[in-house]
């Protein structure tokens, strides 16, 4: 197999790109830097385009590693043929290759290899020719013998038969018809091991559906209910479809004596030995999709997690909420410093509220506190009410922000946070911590294992090792794309820097207290394990603000210092408008809006009817007076406006004028000349310009920053029609949960999510993103709350609500019997029954209980449109809304 062609496919990218990208992945150079300083080479092949190639090239490597094993195997035993050769050599699967083995493979002790230690090879091959005209009993005769083990006709002809059906079971284009007929035709089901048990399974209590149209939701849903005993699940296959195709294939001709023998061997060898196998390896086969499924949506949900803005220059207060042991808080400052922390008791059982808002007020007055970070975990509910009642009675103005503590606990019981706050006890760290989500979150985050940031569905059923990889390369994507601060980064975020270690992170925290700060970036080559290939990696990645060389705070890779001062003498540049640039950059930062305000519930919008893309046209301008005052009228001119002024503000960010406009200053058609000149590539010439026009940019300053609040609502306050806007907390295969400020994330369906057809949720929106949404219905005994994206007439709305509340239907039933192979008298029974000798051979396997079922016909119309073919509907979807049972992090 050509690995590079069979990439080039996959990923749909050129083959020099492939060549490129493997001899620099096999150099040892990191994804981060070659997604980044090597753009000519790859072709600007990204992150993620990378990390999938680096995958299936491991994948092929070890598929071209195990096909060699086989090889030499085969012909180890001196059984190696051309065709079986050929068939090994263009097997692209894992699973083709093992197939193809099978019959090679050394084996346990079976019935077949028992049989065949007994010298019932010979009878075997008798029953194979089909070409016997005696009674079987008489042929199976000849093989008796008490010595061996063979005492009657009856046990040889039951071994015969058991090495004929390995032999069929073996056959590896058997195998393949029917490990394809069965997914293409076959049914996955599940039904309840008790049916009276009470679950968040009871959805798939009476469950099919096409094995090709599972999702992979449903699949992770299915195995977890069947792990915890709640659900049995099994494939049923076209059974008779593939006893005839095995008949077919193994009867020569329509022998009389023969013709049964081989149907039942066909029979007992799918039954006994294929179809467990089969169905054991296409449940492995559809876990394996639904995990990476999942492991993707992790990713991406994780990526909007950690790149969400960080808030810069304030003084946060965090809030780690509790009952009994009160509440922990921490006050950091600006830089992330803890200042004080304070154990509150403002919940149950003391409710010494007023003491705690006097404590509070004396806290927020010391430290000039600005901003209340408040973990979203146990009595927060009880703590934001007290934070809200807090604010009201205050001079100044103090907001507060619900901060997902996922993995807060973890981390304040780490090693890690012992080392860094060995005074304070784990619920000051916690509270620590909160606050630093706040201020920046990449930070903080990647100090927890990513596996415990509640972002994911299953996380703890799938692949932990599969998972934890794809996580740690999302992390240190997301860590190099931002960049660190070399004088001030943690060991655990300089680890996850291209290129560095565990140890050398230690290394160069130890360096930077015993030298002080780092002056330059050349300076990392003195700290210990820290050699030319590593600095190569990490070297652009590091930033070093005030330092000597201003290049040092971009991300300029110093193997480009020489072309960007080439390039900054011919545009007039000096590193003193550099410097500039950078502190005006930074003084932007601080003065940025720190998130976005809190908005009440408010009705819907009317749609405008008519939109004039132009006025000043004479046609634009005719409609606008005609329809003047009427509000059925919307024109792009104030869009346009606010583009412009948008763009002059961006502008205004980036910098001295020096700098602010280098983009102008050399054209498109320059920049191929100027490249060739600085001994540069023209996308690394891009690169440079844009890092001097705005230095220290950070990718993360675009992302949507988190809704501050200054007032609570309640679950009961909600009504169906309300509008309001929210977060999103977490992205799954069937929708995403949206927190709208009331303790209980509200769910959004992927068919309300637009009016567009998208294939996963991830289309239309990301973690972080701050969206209007309108209530559907609220179940208050349930705490579920259904919500869409898709803003209608209120009025409607709550009609529609009302109506679901007070009718409920539970699906009708109608049972159906599984189809199975007609059952017949063993052969083995006869000749036993003619020798007057008691057996009881192996039986074919039974047929499968009566299943529950609900027609087409039973369906509502309503219904019919939410639910996929095949699947019959539950009491959980009705008008494409579905109520998902469980935490919606997992």
């Amino acid at each position: 197999m050509d690995i590079v062609l069979k990439i080039k496919e996959e990923l749909n990218v050129e083959k020099w790109q492939v060549e490129a990208a493997v001899k620099l992945i096999d150099e040892g150079n990191t994804i981060p830097f070659i997604s980044r300083y090597r753009k000519e080479v790859t072709g600007s092949l990204n992150d993620e385009q990378l990390r999938n190639l680096d995958e299936r090239l491991k994948y092929l490597r070890s598929l071209e590693e195990r096909r060699e094993q086989v090889l030499a195997s085969i012909e180890e035993q001196g059984k190696m043929t051309d065709e079986l050769r050929a068939k090994i050599v263009a097997a692209e699967t894992m699973v083709a290759i093992e197939d193809l083995y099978l019959p090679y493979r050394p084996k346990r002790k079976t019935r077949a290899s028992i049989a065949r230690e007994k010298g019932l090879e010979g009878l075997a091959e008798i029953l194979l020719a089909q070409e016997t005209t005696k009674p079987l009993a008489e042929e199976a005769a000849a093989y008796v013998d008490a010595e061996k083990g063979v005492n009657d006709a009856a046990e040889a002809l039951q071994g015969a038969m058991d090495i004929i059906a390995e032999d069929v079971s073996d056959n590896a284009d058997f195998r393949t018809y029917i490990r394809e007929a069965t997914m293409e035709q076959g049914i996955l089901t599940s039904k309840a091991k008790d049916e009276k048990a009470q679950s968040v399974y009871e959805m798939y209590y009476g469950y099919e559906e096409p094995i090709k149209k599972v999702l992979g939701h449903r699949v992770l849903a299915l195995n977890r209910g069947e792990a915890e005993k709640f659900l049995v699940v099994k494939i049923e296959a076209p059974e008779e479809q593939i006893l005839q195709y095995l008949n077919k294939k193994m009867l020569k001709n329509d022998n009389p004596i023969t013709t049964p023998v081989i149907e039942e061997i066909n029979q007992d060898a799918y039954e006994r030995l294929i179809a467990p196998a089969i169905e054991r390896d296409i449940r492995n086969e559809l876990t394996e999709k639904a995990e990476d499924g999942a492991i993707s949506v992790f990713g991406k949900n994780l990526t909007q997690l950690l790149m969400a803005p960080p808030i810069a220059g304030k003084t946060v207060l965090g809030w780690d909420p509790a009952f009994r042991t009160g509440c922990k808080l921490a006050i950091v400052d600006a830089t992330g410093k803890v200042l004080d922390t304070k154990v509150i008791y403002p919940t149950a059982p003391q409710n010494k509220v007023e003491e705690s808002k006097a404590e509070l007020k004396k806290l927020i007055d010391k430290y000039d506190v600005d901003l209340i970070s408040v973990g979203n975990g146990t009595a927060s509910r009880e703590s934001e009410q007290v934070i809200v009642e807090l604010i009201k009675e205050l001079d100044k103005s103090v907001q507060y922000v619900i901060v997902n503590e996922a993995g807060a606990s973890v981390y304040s019981a780490s090693k890690l946070a012992t080392e860094e706050f060995p005074q304070f006890d784990v619920g000051q760290r916690s509270a620590a911590s909160i606050a630093r989500r706040l201020q920046d979150p990449l930070a903080e985050l990647v100090k927890i294992d990513p596996k415990s940031i509640g972002v994911g569905q299953y996380q703890h059923d799938m692949n932990q090792k599969k998972l934890g990889e794809t996580l740690e390369g999302v992390v240190e994507d997301c860590v190099n794309k931002v960049g660190v601060d070399l004088n001030t980064a943690s060991a655990p975020l300089l680890q996850y820097i291209s290129g560095i270690s565990k140890v050398i992170a230690k290394n160069i925290v130890d360096y930077r207290e015993e030298n002080g700060k780092f002056k330059s970036r050349a300076e990392l080559l003195n700290v210990p394990k820290l050699g030319p290939k590593a600095y190569e990696q990490c070297a652009g990645f590091l930033r070093i603000a005030d330092g000597e060389n201003p290049l040092d705070a971009t991300s300029v890779h110093p193997e480009s210092y020489e072309a960007t001062l080439k390039l900054m003498d011919k545009l007039g540049i000096t590193f003193d408008d550099v410097r500039a640039a950078q502190k005006n950059a930074a003084k932007a930062a601080l003065e940025k809006p720190v998130a976005a305000k809190e908005e009440k519930p408010r009705p819907p919008k009317k749609p405008k009817q008519v939109v004039i893309r132009n006025t000043s046209t004479a046609m634009g301008a005719a409609l606008a007076a005609a329809l003047a005052g009427s509000n059925l009228v919307a024109t792009d001119d104030d869009e346009v406006r606010t583009n412009k002024k948008n763009e002059q503000k961006a502008n205004d960010q980036g910098g001295a004028s020096a700098v602010g406009s280098l983009s102008k200053k050399v054209t498109e058609p320059e920049k191929k000349k100027l490249a060739e000149e600085l001994g540069i590539g023209e996308i690394t010439l891009t690169d440079i310009l844009s890092e001097l026009e705005k230095p220290s940019r950070d990718p993360r300053e675009n992302m949507p920053a988190p809704i501050l609040r200054s007032d609570v609502l309640d679950m009961k306050d909600l009504k169906p029609g309300m509008i309001l806007k929210g977060t999103v907390r977490n992205v799954i295969d069937f929708g995403c949960f949206v927190d709208i400020g009331v303790h209980q994330d509200g769910l959004v369906h992927i068919s309300h999510i637009t009016d567009k057809f998208i294939k996963h949720p991830l289309e239309a929106v990301s973690v972080g993103d701050i969206v209007d949404v309108q209530v559907l219905d609220v179940e208050l005994d349930k705490k579920r709350i259904a919500l869409t994206m898709k803003l209608g007439d209120p009025a409607k709305i709550a009609a529609e609500a009302a109506a679901k509340a007070a009718t409920r239907p539970a699906p009708k039933t109608e049972t159906t019997e599984k189809k199975t192979a007609p059952k017949r008298t063993s052969v083995v029974a006869q000749v036993a029954e003619a020798a007057g000798v008691s057996k009881k051979p192996a039986a074919p396997k039974k047929p499968a209980a009566p299943k529950k079922a609900v027609t087409s016909s039973e369906v509502k119309p309503a219904e019919k449109a939410a639910a996929p073919s095949a699947e019959p509907v539950k009491k959980f979807k009705k008008k494409g809304i579905v109520i998902f049972k469980g935490n919606a992090n997992e």
